[in-house]
């Protein structure tokens, strides 16, 4: 693994949602204030302002990005280039992050997959977080998932480029959505989830046992269980982390049980959490072997299956 990721590993570890002991309180606000605790954008502390940059993590190829969204928000990104430009493969991972934190927590994933897999790099920091201007919602987000879509499709240089979602916790969820409202387009090559839910209804009794029964009222739906049989002929990857604390591994299985992609891969991590199953050995492998076979070939004419 690379020795940046692991020396910045703590950035990732953030809380997602909220904790078992403080459920009881946040349940009785689960309808009113639903959407600050399931999007938790000021966690840790001085997330809205403080967002580390790519020089931290020894990334010099980059442009820190404000993306205007067609209502109006302003998306904070970073787009990254290949640092070896010999190891370029002609690939743009649009990466979507969890529930808390910002952009810059993740860098150091952002660097391994420039530097050891040659691919670009769009980190796009929802609205409501870090520098971006408005409040998140499941629409708002459903809204900056396509506008970085369109950012990567208009650019010129990125023309041609394989475009891979890759989204972790409800990042997985954003990813799912987006791509099923672009399958007449045919310009996603790939996607990669780690740790995603069936949907925010059926999490809450594991996240929030004390709100099972208020979990009707979750109006932040999020419908990945519902959606995802959609995708069709969009190879997908699914890493699971069989020591998530927040999001049931049974989430992810049922996840790979409903989908219908002609190319499904599961790979699980017996030790990962919900926060550290990227630093688990394996996980960038897995990931750079996932797109050497099944992107950067002829992804829209696999019909190898792989099945769990």
């Amino acid at each position: 693994m690379s020795s940046t990721l692991e020396n910045f590993l703590s950035y990732l570890r953030i809380p997602v949602l909220a904790s078992s002991g403080i459920a009881a309180v946040l349940s009785g606000l689960l309808y009113f204030k639903q959407n600050e605790i399931i999007y938790p954008r000021n966690i840790p502390a001085g997330a809205r302002t403080e967002v580390p940059r790519p020089p931290q993590f020894g990334i010099t190829d980059f442009e820190e990005l404000m993306i205007p969204t067609p209502d109006g928000e302003s998306l904070n990104a970073f787009f990254i280039r290949p640092s070896n430009k010999q190891l370029a493969r002609n690939t743009t991972i649009l990466m979507f992050h969890g529930n808390a934190g910002n952009i810059g927590y993740r860098l150091p994933i952002a660097r391994v997959i420039e530097e050891e897999m040659g691919c670009n790099v769009l980190l796009l920091q929802y609205r409501g977080y870090g520098l971006s201007t408005g409040s998140p919602n499941e629409k708002g987000l459903m809204i900056d998932a396509q506008t970085g879509l369109d950012y990567i499709r208009q650019r010129a240089e990125l023309r041609g480029t394989r475009i891979v979602l890759y989204g972790q916790s409800i990042g997985g969820a954003v990813s799912i959505g987006l791509a099923a409202r672009n399958l007449k387009q045919g310009d996603i090559a790939g996607m990669i989830l780690e740790n995603t839910f069936l949907s925010i209804r059926k999490l809450i009794p594991s996240a929030f046992p004390p709100a099972r029964y208020l979990a009707p009222l979750c109006h932040q739906i999020w419908p990945s269980e519902e959606t995802l049989p959609q995708i069709t002929d969009i190879p997908i990857l699914f890493l699971s982390g069989l020591q998530d604390e927040i999001v049931p591994p049974s989430h992810m299985v049922q996840l790979f049980n409903v989908c219908r992609a002609k190319t499904k891969i599961w790979h699980e991590l017996p030790t990962g959490s919900h926060n550290d199953t990227v630093a688990e050995p394996g996980y960038f492998d897995t990931i750079n072997e996932f797109l050497q076979q099944h992107v950067t070939g002829n992804p829209r004419y696999q019909t190898k299956k792989s099945e769990k």
